[in-house]
């Protein structure tokens, strides 16, 4: 601690060992629920990560389990139309209610606030920070059994409030073939190492594309490396995805629902 503490921790960049990670977190609404919280982090924008996000809340949610999703990507949001919903969340003195999916998935985001979901969102940091608590504090989870949060790319203020603001129980990182992401990959695995929170999984996005007319494998994108990154940061499960354009095509009509997707099936049995 040092010689001029304030004890105002909010305030301040020093990494004392007497500082308590827990104080941070902000509190779940008494009336609501959420079991396992899984943050989905991305060390770049445009692997896929929304998708990603989408598809493990909807694995979890035909195991027969409560899913929902937090859309943290304030900025960005695309988790309501990957599924469909286009309805403004509703509300009363006592706090917002979630929509629903056609499944029944929980989903919060800022689009479902908007006056016009294409609308941007031209807030400062703070601002945004403070509007993923309070999706997480104000809003009405009912009997969450695994909620997953879609995080905005990097390391950055919102990522950040994430991680000491939400119990996260671990976090999955997506990321795709390029050699220049292994970087990127393990800037956000010591992130999460510096917070002490696990990493349960990577997913490598755009893998492989399979050649409709020869059934040939290409990696359209170079070889992959991620077995290797894995191994090397001590992540448990791998999971890849190919360039799937009916995947892609059912996610831009919100149809995500009805997408049929075996990749991520060990991704989501750990996770249970």
């Amino acid at each position: 601690m040092s010689e001029n503490c304030n004890h105002d921790c909010g305030s301040c960049s020093e990494n004392c060992a007497s500082r308590d990670p827990k104080s941070f977190l902000e509190p779940l609404h008494p009336k609501a629920r959420v079991g396992k919280v899984i943050g989905v982090v991305s060390g770049k924008g445009g692997v896929g990560k929304s998708m990603v996000t989408s598809l493990l809340a909807l694995s979890m949610q035909k195991k027969g389990y409560r899913a929902a999703v937090l859309d943290a990507d304030i900025t960005g949001p695309s988790i309501p139309k990957a599924f469909g919903v286009h309805e403004k969340a509703m509300g009363n003195d006592e706090g917002i209610f979630p929509a629903k999916t056609k499944s029944g998935i929980q989903i919060m985001s800022i689009n479902l606030l908007l006056p016009d979901e294409t609308d941007p969102v031209i807030w400062r940091g703070p601002v945004i920070s403070g509007t993923v608590k309070q999706f997480w504090s104000e809003v009405l989870w009912d009997n969450v059994d695994y909620m997953f949060v879609d995080m905005p790319p990097g390391t950055g203020d919102v990522p950040l409030t994430v991680f000491q603001s939400v119990p996260l129980s671990g976090i999955v990182v997506v990321t795709s073939p390029q050699e220049l992401v292994g970087m990127i990959v393990e800037k956000a695995v010591k992130m999460a190492s510096a917070m002490k929170v696990p990493v349960l999984g990577v997913v490598e996005n755009m893998s492989y594309f399979i050649c409709p007319d020869c059934n040939r494998c290409h990696s359209v994108f170079g070889e992959s490396h991620v077995e290797e990154i894995a191994a090397r940061l001590h992540i448990p499960t791998v999971a890849k995805l190919p360039i799937d354009p009916e995947l892609a095509r059912k996610c831009d009509l919100g149809e995500i629902e009805s997408a049929v997707c075996p990749y991520l099936d060990a991704l989501s049995a750990a996770l249970e």
